[in-house]
């Protein structure tokens, strides 16, 4: 199966590096959303979660419910080993095509 990644699909995957374990959609969001000033929908973030998953990127689990969500329980993501070898390849691609432009795009 192709594990080539979108660029949408690098950020859910590299928050989910940062944010660790059994975390959800929210806080992935939040993440992008801080890290990169881009405004995420819920409805996208769970999408491309749905769709790595399917390619076996991520795997989730529903987890216990909670009083605050009116004892609603929240699909926790965490990163594969598979999903980890797609974005590790992603960014060194990223870092090699990168290197040595900082001088041509005249940043420090």
């Amino acid at each position: 199966m192709d594990d080539r990644l979108g660029p949408f699909e690098q950020l859910l995957l590299l928050a989910l590096v940062r944010l660790g374990e059994h975390t959800y959609g929210v806080p992935i969001r939040e993440e992008i959303e801080a890290r990169t000033g881009r405004i995420v929908s819920p409805g996208a973030v769970h999408t491309a979660l749905d769709r790595l998953e399917k390619r076996g990127l991520v795997r989730s689990r529903l987890g216990d419910p909670t009083a605050e969500r009116g004892g609603k329980r929240k699909r926790q993501y965490r990163l594969t080993a598979r999903g980890a070898a797609a974005i590790g390849q992603a960014h060194s691609t990223l870092a090699q095509m990168a290197r040595g432009l900082k001088p041509k795009l005249g940043t420090p």
